[in-house]
């Protein structure tokens, strides 16, 4: 995924006062907040084991560090997750869930069960995999004040922020009103298609709400979902040898054209709709025709519908890239083998949402700014596009190099990431003789 950035450094908001300061001026500034919301947001932040939750959240800084460091060390590459998955899975017992499992998929889920009958059910995440591929050196290193490692912040970082959030809550008896659903899943990165939140949504149809860690610093959350379609396309011919067998029509010649027509596509700046061939290949030799060429072509849009209309024309382009190099020299041998092989929804989560709103307010109390509303292609794309609301926070630091085996992270102000996470979970699942959910329960079918 693109990830989700911030260089804040402002320090936390520690007395009841501030807390309360921050959270009237998030009010102020949304016209259309909820009394729900406003009424949740006020209780949680002037409750006095909340105030020392967070202050507990901060004493264990370096323990959340820790943890992201040797959760880092653990190695996960796409669909190989299973040795960082049964290491989750060990954490999380330790924690409290004996009953804590790893799906079909491959999921690590954790039920800390509320006071209200399960609903409403809110699931936070963090996903497991990373992009790097077997046999990647997964050690963790340090150099002029940053950790290097591949996926040190994504996701290790928000794996890291789960377990601080539970053991924050279980040693501070944080009863919630609603059901909180810890996940680690698979499948995020690459052409995992978000395959293990995909599972999670098929398999459970009780989820209100829907929270992933994913990405640092607090400054942003991410409620437009960019979807996406990914395809591999597989030029094929009769090939021959380049003088004697001359006229005979090329795959790469056709891949060529394809290529061209696809670079003059026009799109639209808003909604933001982008595409790209991203890989090429193909031939056997400097002089032989080309017999087989492949490329992988990238399609994304803030919009389905603009997606839906961009994918249209690529496909249709690509077609008649085959018909051209066919027609130039009077031949049908030149085809086309078409396959889908990444497709992640879009979806958005309105602003005036109460997900949306809570966790607003949360920011800007753990930090003193108002967060930004961002898209990016996450695991919360999903549950957009069910209609199930959902967001994506980061877990507090900063880093670069995303997506590199030299990716980077500083522990600065690192804290404010599971603080901010708490407190938006408080304010939506409702605390227990506190305050009410401001997560409504989703309506059966809805």
């Amino acid at each position: 995924m693109r990830m989700i950035h911030s260089k804040m450094r402002m320090c936390a908001a520690g007395a009841l006062a501030a807390l309360v300061l921050a959270a009237s001026a998030v009010k102020a500034e949304t016209p259309a907040a909820s009394s729900a919301v406003d009424t949740a947001a006020e209780a949680v932040l002037a409750n006095a084991n909340v105030r020392k939750t967070l202050d507990d959240i901060k004493a264990a800084d370096e323990a959340t560090f820790a943890d992201q460091k040797t959760i880092a060390a653990v190695p996960s590459s796409p669909y190989k997750e299973k040795v960082r998955a049964e290491y989750y899975l060990k954490r999380m017992q330790e924690l409290g869930f004996k009953d804590a499992t790893i799906d079909a998929e491959g999921n690590v889920i954790a039920l800390r069960k509320g006071t209200g009958g399960g609903r409403p059910r809110l699931v936070v995440a963090a996903h497991l995999d990373t992009v790097f591929p077997e046999g990647t050196d997964f050690t963790v290193k340090e150099k002029d004040g940053m950790v290097l490692a591949p996926g040190i912040g994504d996701d290790s970082r928000g794996l890291a922020v789960l377990l601080t959030l539970i053991k924050a809550m279980n040693s501070n008896g944080l009863a919630t009103v609603g059901d909180i659903m810890f996940v680690g899943n698979v499948g995020e990165e690459e052409l995992g298609n978000l395959r293990g939140v995909k599972a999670l949504f098929r398999d459970h149809h009780d989820i209100d709400g829907f929270i992933s860690i994913d990405g640092l610093g607090v400054s942003r959350i991410v409620n437009q979902g960019t979807g996406s379609h990914r395809y591999e396309m597989t030029f094929k011919g009769p090939g021959g040898h380049s003088f004697q067998e001359f006229g005979l029509p090329s795959a790469i010649h056709a891949m060529g054209r394809a290529i061209a027509k696809i670079a003059d596509l026009k799109t639209p700046a808003e909604p933001r709709t982008t595409f790209t061939v991203g890989t090429v290949s193909g031939g056997t030799s400097v002089n032989a025709i080309a017999s087989q060429a492949k490329m992988a072509v990238d399609m994304r849009s803030n919009s389905t519908e603009e997606l839906l209309k961009l994918e249209a024309r690529l496909l249709d382009l690509v077609k008649q890239a085959v018909a051209d190099e066919n027609a130039r020299w009077g031949s049908d041998k030149i085809s086309v083998d078409i396959k889908l092989i990444g497709d992640r929804p879009a979806g958005v989560t309105a602003a005036e949402s109460p997900i949306v709103q809570a966790t607003q307010r949360a920011v800007t109390a753990v930090s003193g700014v108002q967060a930004k509303l961002v898209g990016s292609s996450t695991d919360s794309n999903q549950a957009m596009s069910l209609g199930i609301p959902a967001i994506t926070i980061g877990g507090g630091g900063e880093g670069g190099n995303w997506h590199s085996v030299n990716e980077w992270y500083r522990n600065v102000n690192a804290y404010q990431g599971p603080q901010n996470a708490l407190l938006a979970i408080l304010m939506l699942s409702g605390l227990d003789g506190v305050s009410k959910p401001a997560l409504p329960v989703r309506q059966a079918g809805n």
